[in-house]
């Protein structure tokens, strides 16, 4: 949704070794459902320190924070789990590890296991409901199963928004444009988690480093 005074879209600018500056956004809640204040522009911390979360306090600069990409780009590619009535699509250098799939769909998504997608083993629409829950970006599905790949369903109808996840990332939806330069291979635009824990090594993205970190945000 455009800002309704300027016909401006949301927009996500991450600043050198500082916060994520977020601009013309309405909608910004955290992961209780309660609505936060925006103001036009608002500068979101992603080093993990601010006593302010999810907002910025300055920490970053006494902190040294950093954000490096620092991950390594071979991994990024895509895997195709070919079905008989629907493909599904997975980049694990996407993923954020935040288990929508596996914690939706355990008998599909086969946490431990090889191989650990099994597209046959859940209803085609069940499937698509679960990948349509993935909040990075990893996932994708083409209904139809093998050879579908021309139908690729990456990218949904939503309404900008980001919520601050518990004790995890920013999960952006409805297309918010990101100033940002390493996005992976075939990426959905349309939503991404961003790392506030500061230790991801695909910054701006998160890459699951809150788990390790013992990420934790009470208020949010």
């Amino acid at each position: 949704m455009a800002d309704e005074k300027t016909g401006a879209k949301p927009g996500i600018n991450p600043s050198a070794n500082g916060p994520l500056i977020v601009r013309r956004l309405q909608h910004l809640r955290n992961s209780k459902g309660e609505r936060l204040e925006t103001r036009g522009v608002v500068a979101l911390c992603r080093c993990g320190g601010s006593a302010n979360k999810p907002f910025c306090d300055g920490t970053h600069a006494r902190i040294g924070f950093k954000d490096a990409h620092s991950a390594d780009a071979s991994a990024d590619r895509t895997q195709p789990y070919e079905g008989q009535g629907v493909t599904i699509l997975d980049n694990r250098f996407l993923c954020a590890h935040i288990g929508a799939c596996t914690d939706g769909l355990a008998a599909v998504f086969r946490y431990g296991q090889e191989p650990w997608i099994d597209p046959d083993a859940g209803p085609p629409e069940q499937v698509c409901e679960v990948i349509r829950r993935c909040p990075s970006g990893a996932l994708a599905y083409a209904l139809g199963g093998a050879g579908a790949r021309g139908t690729v369903e990456r990218d949904y109808e939503r309404e900008p928004a980001i919520t601050v996840s518990k004790d995890g990332p920013y999960f952006v939806v409805g297309g918010i444009a990101l100033a940002c330069e390493t996005w992976g291979r075939e990426a959905s635009r349309e939503h991404y988690a961003l790392c506030r824990c500061g230790k991801s090594k695909r910054k701006p993205f998160c890459d699951g480093a809150h788990w390790e970190a013992g990420f934790k945000d009470e208020k949010n």
